[in-house]
């Protein structure tokens, strides 16, 4: 088809061909084929901050965007190891790792009937850097130096040698878009998507639901293509999806459940099945390193670090919904370890005091704990940090809340002396920890700085072998629990319950981050 008029007329018609939801029984229309197919609802607290993938680095949103758009390479199911989805093939074409070629898949189209072309790949890496949106996928980018069409090949060239490229677009940032229909320098206007995913976003209503149906033009990764239909609901408090789940009105709960509920639903539990693992997204305490905050004294952290139990929040606070986490590194990825158990131990308030006492520090170090308002129990763990810390005589500590968005603008202008901070990386991998994390001039926006770290960080980059570069990373991980530039606190745990007639949950999420509905079915 040519030109964007006609791509939006097509687009036009597919939403008039859309769904009917036909009550709660959980059965479908799909007007455009005539056939009934078995809906499967899910509920989630994810929040979706933007369908268009330039501005969705976020959970919730890279998760609605994997299902929509393809990416030239993904994730299979209980691999780490990035593999061709849109892409026939993707290699490096230089031994220095600046140059990475990949050969499309023949015949792709999008949702809308347009042919997917190299064209459309460069446009789409060429807006998300463009764009910079602070909410997009931009930074995973910060490599990239230009994108190439070159005999129908995608080439792209890089800033400096990144072994870790062929995963960093294996996500939101490598979703394609047609240059058509997506705007070059803005997200696209509106809640609708044009992809070449597995599913078409039917209808989309934020902080509701999405409507997901089977893209008959999909191919790619998958040997078959979806067949049932899936509606997304939106929630916004934990509460409210547990009343969901109750009522029945979803088959599957991925989102975060009230702790104490959720700790009581058993996998014995009659018509359920409930599957658990380790998640990608963790919680740390990030300090300020600047002049004139309490946290920019070393000894001020070390401390800290002493005083501060992980199993009281994991098993108090959360339930054990969370894993105590003592390394930048989770659970789950390579170069994981526990250097800050290592190096501190349990609580402990005499090791605390010595440090301040070597620093000479003998009067309460006061300081504050920001959180926002919208990060899941921040509020609780925040006050269980102030409760630890103060009872040692060696703090004083201050907790407050702020709105999302003042929250965010407090921490890119490094207002707060210690925060609260959530991480969900853009791939699973360790340099999508420590670069954004402890790299100079990292997303938490605290002031840290080190040259060996960042030194560290370019040598992994370097190798394409990356269990040769695991104890580079372990190193990064013990500087870090010396330097303690912040406190990882815990892990996510990936916490799933579906009603027992729902086959395919195994598979919905696992550590590399994507969600694949299309694994559900129902027996």
């Amino acid at each position: 088809m040519g030109g964007a008029d006609s791509k939006r007329a097509v687009w036009a018609g597919v939403i008039a061909g859309a769904l009917v939801i036909t009550g709660v029984s959980g059965w479908a229309v799909n007007q455009q084929g005539g056939t009934e197919q078995r809906l499967i609802t899910v509920g989630t607290t994810d929040r979706v901050v933007s369908v268009d993938p330039a501005g969705a680095q976020d959970p919730g949103s890279s998760r609605l965007v994997s299902n929509v758009f393809q990416s030239l390479m993904t994730f299979t199911p209980g691999s780490a190891q990035p593999a061709p989805d849109a892409a026939e093939q993707c290699r490096f074409t230089n031994s220095s790792l600046m140059r990475y070629s990949c050969t499309l898949r023949q015949g792709l189209e999008f949702s809308d009937g347009s042919p997917l072309t190299a064209q459309d790949v460069k446009h789409s890496f060429d807006r998300v850097l463009r764009i910079n949106h602070p909410q997009g996928p931009a930074r995973a980018l910060d490599t990239l130096k230009e994108v190439r069409v070159v005999n129908g090949k995608v080439e792209f060239w890089l800033k400096s040698p990144d072994a870790t490229f062929p995963y960093k677009i294996a996500g939101s940032a490598g979703a394609i878009v047609p240059d058509e229909i997506y705007p070059a320098d803005a997200l696209l206007e509106g809640n609708r998507a044009v992809g070449s995913g597995p599913y078409v976003l039917q209808s989309y209503t934020p902080g509701s639901a999405a409507r997901l149906a089977p893209n008959a033009k999909y191919r790619g990764m998958l040997e078959e293509r979806p067949v049932h239909m899936v509606l997304v609901r939106y929630y916004d408090r934990p509460a409210e999806l547990l009343g969901a789940w109750r009522e029945k009105l979803i088959d599957v709960s991925t989102g975060q459940l009230p702790p104490e509920e959720a700790a009581e639903i058993r996998p014995t539990d009659e018509g359920i099945r409930v599957y658990e693992q380790s998640g990608l997204g963790m919680r740390s305490l990030a300090f300020n390193h600047r002049s004139g905050s309490p946290a920019a004294e070393l000894p001020v952290r070390r401390a800290v670090a002493s005083l501060v139990s992980r199993t009281a929040l994991a098993g108090g606070v959360h339930r054990h919904m969370v894993e105590p986490l003592y390394s930048l590194i989770p659970q789950g990825v390579n170069g994981h370890g526990a250097p800050f158990h290592e190096r501190y131990g349990d609580p402990d308030a005499d090791a605390a005091r010595e440090f301040l006492a070597e620093a000479g520090i003998t009067e309460p170090v006061r300081f504050e704990i920001a959180h926002s308002k919208d990060a899941a129990a921040a509020a609780e763990d925040a006050e269980t940090l102030r409760l630890q810390l103060d009872a040692s005589g060696l703090f004083q500590v201050t907790v407050r809340q702020y709105e999302a968005e003042e929250f965010r603008e407090g921490v890119a202008e490094g207002e707060f002396d210690a925060y609260l901070a959530d991480w969900f990386p853009d791939f699973p991998e360790a340099d999508a920890y420590t670069t954004p994390l402890v790299g100079t001039d990292g997303v938490y926006r605290t002031g840290y700085s080190d040259g060996e770290i960042d030194e560290v960080i370019d040598r992994t980059r370097r190798s394409y072998d990356r269990t040769a570069v695991i104890e580079e990373f372990a190193r990064i991980d013990r500087k870090v629990a010396t330097e303690v530039p912040l406190l990882p606190l815990w892990q996510k745990k990936e916490h799933v319950v579906s009603k027992d007639d729902i086959s395919g949950v195994q598979y919905l999420t696992d550590n590399s981050g994507v969600w694949r509905l299309w694994e559900l079915d129902r027996f």
